[in-house]
């Protein structure tokens, strides 16, 4: 998908506004995104994209100041897409806009390089607060997240929820290919998806079979399409509970 930019006229700006990319697959969702960035002054939306392709793309053309990035999206994921947009400009920030929970997504974006991480249904004043410290390159985070850190600095051993462990110890590439094991695609396709070669997607799958001590492939697939429904449970319970405080 081509990236949407704003009209010439529109995109000049003050020395001090800030040049905002908004990156979810989710039509709806974006334009919301976008909607509420023209009600904080000193922002404007300079773009928009909705896959991993097109993100890079219009990241290279627009040199957005903040990117505001969703994780699960066509093509690489959006941690990955952080990294190369920092590894080409590091001094912009970004913020992780997500549906995905902080403890298995939250610590690896902040690693990454953003700058802020923040669930899709926290509330809209967290999000305006969650943009304007991330473009400060002031660190905010989600309080489920900030609370899971604030636990971890205070305990010598590490602490992560029941069954969570082996999978938190994947690599950020490991942990994409475990994305799209439990998507159903094979290695070739993953291959495919990723840019990579089929033996690299081998080497990955075989590393991730021995940090979680699988016995075979299918176990692994099999865990991994387990994880997937518990993260989109967790996604459709955040969605219910959001909607029940709004009747």
């Amino acid at each position: 998908m081509p990236a949407s930019v704003l009209p010439a006229a529109a995109a000049q700006k003050s020395a001090r506004t800030s040049r905002v990319l908004v990156v979810d697959d989710h039509p709806g969702f974006r334009l919301g995104v976008v909607e509420m960035l023209h009600d904080i002054e000193g922002f404007e939306v300079c773009g928009e994209a909705a896959d991993s392709a097109s993100a890079m793309d219009s990241f290279r053309d627009l040199q957005p100041d903040l990117v505001v990035m969703d994780i699960s999206l066509p093509g690489r994921d959006g941690i990955e897409v952080t990294k190369m947009m920092l590894a080409e400009r590091p001094l912009t920030s970004v913020l992780v806009l997500t549906m995905h929970d902080e403890l298995f997504y939250g610590l690896r974006a902040l690693k990454a390089g953003a700058y802020g991480y923040l669930r899709k249904d926290d509330t809209l004043s967290q999000l305006a607060d969650a943009i304007r410290h991330t473009a400060s390159r002031i660190h905010y985070v989600s309080p489920k997240l900030l609370a899971h850190l604030v636990t971890k600095l205070s305990h010598t051993a590490t602490v992560e929820p029941e069954g969570k462990q082996g999978i938190q110890g994947l690599s950020d590439r490991e942990m994409e290919v475990f994305h799209w094991l439990a998507k159903g695609l094979g290695t070739r396709q993953i291959a495919m998806q990723l840019g990579l070669s089929v033996k690299t997607i081998e080497t990955h799958r075989a590393h991730i079979k021995s940090k979680l001590r699988m016995p075979t492939s299918e176990s692994i697939v099999q865990l991994a399409r387990e994880w997937h429904e518990l993260d989109e449970q967790s996604c459709a319970l955040a969605h219910a509970g959001n909607a029940h405080e709004e009747r």
